[in-house]
């Protein structure tokens, strides 16, 4: 499959984050009259600043309608007289939300003072704009430990920085120290990878230093679809090392630094980083490439850190077996050209509860060994629900479908005649299992009303769940099988003017390709198939590839927009092969619509 650079797809400015020195930073800071939230602005100093040039500030005092207690003033220096005829907070707000405008909000406890000022906004009803919140205390507390501060005050910070102002309690020298502080911490985390604002908003969460220092493992990795994986140094010298985790995603970049920040919240993620000792990743043409690759590398190296995939092959069929009266047997292996699989089910008893139900339906045998082992039948045959050819040498055959599950729901009625061979019951097992699924829902609907007249609902709703499980089984086998039996398909989809163009080989992606906008994606198809991958036919309806795999191809064919540039095979589903669980439950209605008509009927 063909690869795709970073450069070969341009990344929006949201991939890339906003480079800290293109921003606007206002830092603020307020006095006021107390701490609660009656309280109210004594004083706003603020200073704007980018890219480590003062741009402005701003320094007023405001006049609040209540007194100001006297530990405040002996704190700030701020007194009754002082704001007497200073302007009141609706006549600064004005100024403040022009001089703040588009930038990003800065405070050490931000959430002091910009709850003040939205509150002052609400009062006035002045629209908050939003601005983003940068808070230095929790940037101080993320950062700098006890060891080398004993708190994270302003004036300690201050000091810890070399701050050119000293905090005061009073409004402009404490924002004026904010920024010298901001610089500071600014340039500590520069060392940890932390360019951007995203970033620096980042550290504001609780993230161990030594995994964000991490996050430098990401420069590297290209900002496009593909997979990444975490690996780990092996005990052993010459061992290549241990794939820990496989990812995919439409920017590896991105999505790996996020690793490293708090946005990851998952323990086990946690550790994998903790052991890791390093990361790659593969650039892929496409998202289906990418989304193949990771399963094709979840398979081959079994992550310890990855639940999902690991057992891709760990899948059960239905078959008929090969014997003179065939019966149907779960298997995990498809190697046998020569069968009809049915499948796949994740689970075997499911397989085992969803063939016992096929079998009931068509009349096939259930008993171990052969006939002549069971020369007094068996009680399924008492009960009408198999041919029993050890009874008849195989030519008992319910005659109608509803009777080979419905008729006799206590068990009690004898079994229809004599009409076909038991290799009719088998393939009638065949064409349920690959073709028409109608008969065994009308079979199977008319017995689960049969049991809920009789109030037995219980039996009734495992019986549901066994014919649940067989339409689940047609609808999935007929995806794949479609695929499976194509030799080739080659498909394209229109993105943003480009093409995403995919070659498909028995279900197996066998190449991907990218056309950019403005060329013809022709030549580039051609070389795709010419070096497309060599894939060989497995039994009929099997991919040549996992189930998973052909299931998340088959779900990008399936894409609105998705266009067949051409196919060897035949790209189709019988017509009734499979049915939706609305289709039973129609069934259902119905039948006991009938019955209870036949027992008004039989009163009347």
């Amino acid at each position: 499959m063909s690869t795709m650079t970073a450069q070969d797809l341009q990344p929006s400015f949201d991939d890339l984050g906003t480079p800290l020195f293109d921003v606007t930073f206002c830092v603020v800071d307020l006095e006021t009259t107390g701490g609660s939230g009656d309280d109210e602005i004594t004083e706003i100093g603020a200073v704007k600043v980018r890219g480590g040039e003062v741009l402005g500030e701003l320094a007023t005092l405001v006049r609040p309608g209540s007194h100001i207690r006297g530990s405040v003033q002996m704190l700030t220096g701020i007194t009754d007289e002082m704001v007497a005829n200073a302007p009141s907070i609706g006549s600064v707000l004005p100024s403040w939300l022009e001089f703040s405008r588009g930038c990003v909000l800065v405070a050490h406890n931000a959430r002091f003072d910009i709850g003040f000022l939205r509150r002052a906004c609400d009062a006035h009803e002045r629209p908050w704009p939003g601005n983003t919140v940068l808070d230095t205390l929790a940037l101080a507390r993320s950062c700098l430990g006890r060891d080398e501060v004993h708190d994270h005050k302003l004036g300690t910070l201050a000091r810890y920085f070399s701050a050119t102002t000293s905090p005061s309690h009073r409004a402009l020298d404490d924002a004026r120290a904010t920024v010298d502080v901001m610089h500071g911490i600014i340039e500590r985390v520069s060392g940890l990878g932390v360019t951007t604002l995203e970033d620096l908003l980042e550290v504001t969460h609780k993230v161990a230093p030594g995994r964000r220092a991490r996050r430098t493992w990401a420069d590297s990795l290209p900002e496009s679809p593909g997979i990444y994986w975490f690996q780990a140094d092996r005990p052993t010298a010459g061992q290549p090392p241990e794939v820990l985790y496989v990812g995919t995603s439409v920017n590896v970049r991105r999505r790996v630094r996020q690793y490293f920040t708090a946005s990851e919240t998952r323990r086990r993620m946690d550790e994998m980083v903790r052991v890791a000792t390093g990361v790659d990743a593969l650039a892929c043409a496409t998202t289906l490439e990418a989304g193949v690759r990771e399963l094709r590398m979840i398979d081959a190296h079994s992550p310890r850190y990855n639940r999902r995939s690991r057992r891709q092959n760990a899948v059960n069929w239905v078959c008929l077996t090969d014997d003179r009266y065939p019966r149907l047997s779960v298997v995990r292996s498809t190697s046998r050209t020569d069968r009809t699989y049915w499948g796949p089910f994740t689970n075997r008893q499911e397989a085992a509860d969803a063939g016992s139900l096929i079998a009931e339906f068509a009349g096939i045998r259930q008993c171990s060994g052969t006939p002549a082992s069971h020369p007094h039948g068996c009680p399924l045959a008492e009960m009408g629900r198999c041919v029993a050819p050890c009874l008849t040498g195989g030519g008992d055959d319910p005659s109608t479908l509803a009777q080979a599950l419905a008729a006799s729901p206590t068990g009690s009625s004898p079994r229809p005649p004599s009409t076909d061979p038991y290799r009719g019951a088998v393939d009638r097992a065949r064409q349920a299992m690959t073709v028409d699924v109608r008969p065994l829902i009308e079979a199977a609907s008319t017995r689960i009303a049969s049991l809920s007249r009789q109030e037995r609902f219980e039996e009734a709703a495992a019986l549901t769940s066994r014919a649940r499980s067989c339409l689940r089984a047609g609808r999935r086998r007929a995806r794949i099988a479609s695929l499976a039996d194509c030799a080739e398909i080659v498909a394209a989809r229109p993105v943003d003017r480009s093409w995403e163009i995919h070659i498909v080989r028995h279900g197996r992606l066998a190449a991907a390709a990218h056309s950019p906008a403005g060329q013809n994606p022709v030549p580039t198809i051609e070389t795709a198939r010419a070096t497309a991958e060599t894939v060989t036919a497995s039994a009929p309806g099997i991919p040549a590839c996992t189930v998973e795999e052909a299931e998340l191809v088959a779900e990008w064919l399936e894409t609105p927009g998705v266009r067949l540039v051409d196919i060897d095979g035949s790209w189709d589903w019988p017509v009734h092969c499979a049915a939706e669980d609305r289709a039973l439950s129609d069934a259902v209605a119905m039948a006991s619509a009938t019955i209870s008509d036949q027992e008004c009927g039989r009163t009347a």
